[in-house]
């Protein structure tokens, strides 16, 4: 007989995603596509636009990893019922009398929900991601990485293709140039479901999908609970970085020094030098006077 918390993990892991957890991820990155400046007008103007930004967004994770692995971008578009879903979510996000889905949503218990929910649709992603590369590349590590870490947190990075495209792009907002708290935690991730595909980490998947999970749900309602944006692995980052590039910053900071000591040494003799000289004419003038003398 199994243990209960065996049974609860394997329970868990056998959540169906569709619909719930599905509308609150849609919720949730509609909801931050509209919060972008100028996106309601956007929304008005011209309302395809809108619309097709909304399903890069829930679907870019998907688009990225079928570019990735050479297969049809526009494959999402085959689950018309995710589609539908989705393309609801953004209508009345944008276009509900009297904007009431956003006042719902202002609602911190709601967010707190549906940002919960969100990131338990972001282990599925991953694991998914990283199963889908292994029967295409059996035990390509590095690819398993790529296409996890894509499915898992693609929509932000293949959004700034979108806003590429409109004119809009800023480089200090890049993905790759300055990764966000979603891309660092969705690459830990994708490694740490990748060493447990090739069995190099000894425990079960449904485990390790409940153990990450929860670190997900708890790390992100941490941060808005206290309003921070500090990454709760900087510390780490920050050792690891100092580990791995920080001692040859050490290194070229102390020949740096020595190079200024041996200038100032040199730039000293320079100048006693031409004192010395003169010194010593003034004492053979004074020796000629004396014999004159």
């Amino acid at each position: 007989m199994d243990c209960p918390w065996n049974e609860l993990s394997l329970a868990f892991s056998r959540t169906s995603m569709f619909p719930f957890f599905d509308i609150a991820h849609y919720l949730v990155s509609v909801m931050a596509l509209k919060h972008q400046p100028g996106a309601v007008a956007v929304a008005w103007k011209n309302p395809l636009s809108s619309w097709f930004t909304a399903m890069l967004h829930c679907f870019g994770g998907g688009i990225l990893s079928c570019v990735l692995l050479g297969e049809p971008p526009l494959r999402f578009l085959a689950n018309s019922t995710n589609i539908l879903l989705a393309s609801s979510i953004w209508y009345i996000v944008f276009f509900c009398p009297r904007d009431l889905v956003s006042q719902g949503y202002s609602f911190l218990p709601v967010q707190l929900l549906a940002v919960g929910m969100k990131e338990v649709t972001r282990t599925w992603k991953i694991v998914g991601g990283v199963t889908h590369a292994n029967s295409y590349y059996k035990n390509g590590w590095i690819v398993m990485i790529a296409i996890g870490w894509a499915r898992g947190a693609g929509g932000s990075i293949i959004t700034n293709f979108e806003q590429l495209v409109k004119g809009c792009w800023k480089p200090e907002a890049d993905e790759w140039l300055k990764m966000s708290y979603p891309a660092k935690v969705t690459l830990l991730g994708s490694v740490i479901f990748t060493f447990q595909q090739t069995n190099h980490l000894a425990i079960s998947r449904h485990n390790l999908m409940f153990l990450y999970t929860m670190f997900l749900v708890a790390t992100k309602i941490t941060m808005m609970l206290t309003e921070t944006s500090v990454m709760p692995f900087a510390f780490f980052e920050d050792t690891l970085s100092w580990m791995l590039f920080g001692w040859q910053q050490l290194f070229s900071s102390c020949e740096k020094r020595s190079e200024t000591n041996s200038f100032l040494s040199g730039t000293g003799s320079s100048t006693s030098k031409p004192i010395a000289d003169a010194s010593d004419k003034v004492h053979k003038k004074h020796t000629k006077k004396t014999k004159f003398t």
